[in-house]
């Protein structure tokens, strides 16, 4: 896997997994179950980086030796990581925008 393609990937997965974060929040929220953000993210993250890596080994039948699994689980918690630091400061810049508005 190239520097190209982990990043293109990378992007990919961390879009998703903020998009499926905030649904699965939304839903949580509805059905007033208690939860943790971080773990909720960390799961979502993992499950979406890992198996979109695992899907391109897959279509471009890349095998599954112990370099490509370490940068499986690599981007797995890259992916962790964009997903956290991008969400976050999104959701603090959006309510402190809001909040100069009222």
């Amino acid at each position: 896997m190239t520097i190209t393609v982990f990043l293109i990937l990378l992007t990919i997965c961390a879009a998703a997994t903020s998009l499926l974060t905030q649904g699965i929040k939304k839903l949580l929220d509805d059905a007033k179950v208690t939860y943790a953000s971080n773990i909720l993210v960390l799961i979502v993250a993992v499950i979406v980086g890992c198996g979109a890596t695992a899907l391109y080994y897959v279509n471009y039948q890349i095998p599954f030796n112990a370099l490509n699994s370490v940068y499986l689980a690599l981007m797995g918690v890259a992916n962790w990581l964009g997903a956290m630091l991008g969400y976050d400061k999104v959701k603090q810049a959006v309510s402190q925008i809001g909040a100069k508005y009222e």
